[in-house]
């Protein structure tokens, strides 16, 4: 049987956690991997694996199947999305929550234009959160959804504060506070607000000469992202981010909390995911995806679709017989 053949659009954290899953996933191979930087500086942990500039990735149309975009939600995937859409299949992880209806579009308009697939915002959240969110107001329409991330790293949230002119390092944690969480657990965080739920704790590295509180203005005003938290800024040293805060564990929470009956017997869906590594998860996902990228378009599917609307079984390797035998 053929491999699916993937190529891997941006190699950071993202990009290395993809080609770390792909290993895994027997019926994959990685063709190449695409850079906007120096290719003789991006080093695969496969040495034979192509590395080649993005600037030539035309030169691939045909001979990869599905494309995994592996850049950021603030400025790579708006672009390179609806981009490389036209052309291959692909798979992002665009996390922006409030904006992906306008990407959605951008995608499908570029797709159909093609005649390919491309699955939007796959990763943990959007992603797996966002069908158990599905579930959870499907099977208890009376009631409310929560979701709590953290504690951990945010690649994106991260990222954001990165490309801040002056900043030459960031780390940022999302943190659920625990008293909403209980509030939510008991049925009674109805008028929770964003900055009830989480606070935002920055790590941060500036050039020399850097007006610090300008910076820290700069962060606590980004709009989607800091503007409606509580966020803590802290300045520190390049050491101090290499040697303290160079793992990226995260996780999380969706719980519904409902009621059923004449007598309003109360129910709680409670899903939660810990995880050591965001990349290598986030990238997991996005691998699994890339399979039901992969057999949507052989049954001649095209357009953006998200995980809301893709049948679970189209992510496993498995045969829908075996999975009806070993998981119904």
């Amino acid at each position: 049987m053929s491999k699916i053949r993937i190529g891997i659009v941006g190699y950071g954290n993202l990009g290395q956690g993809a080609e770390l899953s792909i290993m895994q996933n027997d019926d994959m191979e990685l063709c190449a991997i695409f850079t906007r930087r120096n290719v003789k500086s991006v080093k695969p942990v496969d040495n034979n694996v192509p590395v080649v500039h993005l600037d030539d990735v035309l030169d691939w149309k045909g001979k990869i199947d599905v494309m995994l975009l592996c850049g950021g939600s603030a400025t790579d995937l708006p672009k390179q999305s609806p981009q490389l859409a036209r052309d291959f299949n692909i798979v992002d992880s665009y996390d922006t929550h409030a904006k992906i209806p306008q990407h959605y579009e951008a995608v499908n308009l570029a797709a159909k234009e093609g005649g390919t697939v491309g699955i939007i915002s796959a990763g943990w959240d959007p992603g797996l959160f966002s069908l158990m969110r599905l579930y959870g107001e499907a099977v208890l329409p009376r009631g409310e959804t929560y979701t709590f991330w953290g504690s951990g790293v945010s690649q994106g949230h991260s990222d954001v504060i990165r490309r801040i002119d002056g900043v030459k390092g960031a780390v940022q944690y999302t943190i659920p506070i625990e008293s909403a969480m209980e509030r939510a657990r008991a049925g009674d965080g109805r008028d929770l607000t964003t900055r009830d739920k989480h606070l935002r704790d920055c790590y941060v590295v500036v050039e020399d000469g850097v007006d610090e509180e300008l910076i820290r203005e700069t962060i606590v005003n980004i709009p989607n992202y800091y503007a409606d938290y509580d966020t803590k800024v802290t300045f520190i040293s390049e050491e101090e981010l290499a040697i303290n805060h160079s793992e990226m564990p995260h996780g999380g929470f969706v719980i519904r909390s409902g009621e059923t009956g004449l007598k309003g017997n109360r129910h709680i869906m409670e899903y939660s995911l810990k995880i050591d590594s965001n990349p290598e998860l986030t990238s997991s996902v996005l691998v699994c995806y890339a399979r039901a990228a992969y057999r949507l378009s052989k049954k001649g599917k095209t357009g953006a679709t998200t995980c809301l609307d893709i049948a679970p079984s189209l992510l496993s390797p498995r045969t829908r017989e075996d999975l009806r035998r070993d998981l119904l």
